[in-house]
């Protein structure tokens, strides 16, 4: 689409205060979220895939436990999350992002927020969050499952429980990790204990408990 002449929307420093107001809009929005988790996966998957239906009973017995559950608000995993949430009668999140495909809050989201900017997406993200519960996904999953795990590496945030579910399908990543980035001292032994893994919704809120213990 063509740019108009002269139209400061477009223009760098009009983008300075839409970043601002998504700022803004977030932290009012959540600023009574005081004992969330994030749940992140693929936005592929069907009601049909075992990974939705166990996104669904996580985030259920996580609302039961007292937590509200943040998602990205879309399909697949966030579906299946908002869905346990709303099921449980607990507080589900959806902080939605504006791209080309269009994506739109799902049904099962009692409170969105909007977003342009993943940046600003993944502050809340972080900033509302007490753990990090990471569902078999593809790129944006990985993405977000990296910088959770960076801004604890580098004490850039308190540390938080980030747990990967499903051992099978996070294994053969697990074993690069460890025969490739910690064998040739690009990531420390210690980094490993940044995150966990769990395979049901038992062993993931027993995970979160114990490591808020410690």
């Amino acid at each position: 689409m063509a740019v108009l002449k002269g139209d400061f929307t477009k223009e760098d420093p009009w983008r300075i205060f839409r970043i601002m107001s998504e700022f803004v809009d977030g932290f009012e929005e959540l600023s009574d979220v005081k004992n969330a988790i994030t749940i992140f996966g693929s936005a592929r998957f069907k009601p049909s895939n075992r990974y939705y239906k166990l996104a669904d009973e996580t985030a259920y017995m996580m609302a039961k436990n007292g937590y509200s559950i943040i998602t990205g608000a879309g399909p697949g995993i966030m579906e299946a999350a908002n869905k346990g949430a709303k099921r449980a009668k607990g507080d589900s999140i959806g902080l939605n992002i504006l791209i080309p495909t269009a994506q739109k809050p799902n049904k099962y989201v009692t409170r969105s927020v909007e977003f342009k900017y993943f940046f600003c997406r993944k502050v809340m993200f972080t900033k509302y969050s007490k753990a990090f519960i990471v569902f078999p996904g593809g790129f944006g999953t990985l993405d977000e499952l990296f910088e959770g795990i960076t801004l604890v590496q580098t004490k850039r945030v308190e540390p938080l429980p980030v747990i990967l579910v499903g051992g099978e399908y996070w294994k053969d990543m697990i074993k690069w990790i460890k025969n490739t980035l910690l064998a040739k001292d690009a990531i420390e032994k210690q980094d490993l204990s940044i995150f966990s893994v769990a395979d049901t919704p038992e062993e993931i809120l027993s995970s979160i408990r114990k490591f808020y213990q410690r």
